[in-house]
């Protein structure tokens, strides 16, 4: 065997329980997606995440289009539309936790790049126990809503209608 594939064959063993560790994890990131945005400007993520491991937390998200990504929250407080950062996000085990507009969403503070329709970019999820998950976001024209046929509960995609971004056992029927 030659040096190079002895080191070949070492590398792929050191990576293989990484890999292994990641498939394992049961955490998984689907439909990212996003507005475009100039470069300057606040942007935002939306995104669903699956749990097929044990029960989790989001706590925090990377991406290198912005100086800083946030978890927050949209909810209505008497009437008024109001917006917060959120420290932590819970997954439970076997769920689904849906962000969306109108709900959970990633806040993108100073974007290093304009984010343009057709673009796409890289973010890192980062939970407690499953460690980080990265996605890759396709970008939105701006103004838009959730590509066709996903919306907050899996099902078809309502526009119009008011999303609250859970997909939790708590707002399960």
């Amino acid at each position: 065997m030659s040096r190079l594939s002895v080191r070949l064959l070492c590398s792929v063993l050191v990576v293989m329980p990484a890999i292994a560790l990641a498939q394992q994890n049961g955490m998984r990131v689907e439909n990212a997606w996003s507005r475009a945005a100039m470069q300057g400007r606040t942007g935002v993520v939306y995104l669903t995440i699956v749990d097929d491991g044990a029960a989790d937390r989001l706590t925090s998200i990377a991406t290198p289009v912005a100086a800083k990504a946030e978890l927050h929250e949209s909810f209505t407080e008497n009437g008024v539309a109001k917006m917060r950062a959120v420290g932590a996000l819970p997954v439970a085990q076997g769920n689904k936790v849906t962000l969306a507009p109108g709900g959970y969403h990633i806040m993108l503070m100073n974007l290093k790049q304009p984010l343009r329709q057709g673009d796409a970019f890289p973010v890192t999820l980062n939970f407690e126990k499953a460690g980080q998950v990265t996605a890759t976001v396709t970008v939105q024209k701006a103004g838009g809503s959730m590509p066709m046929g996903h919306d907050a509960t899996g099902g078809m995609n309502m526009q119009g209608m008011p999303m609250h971004g859970r997909d939790t056992p708590s707002s399960r029927p």
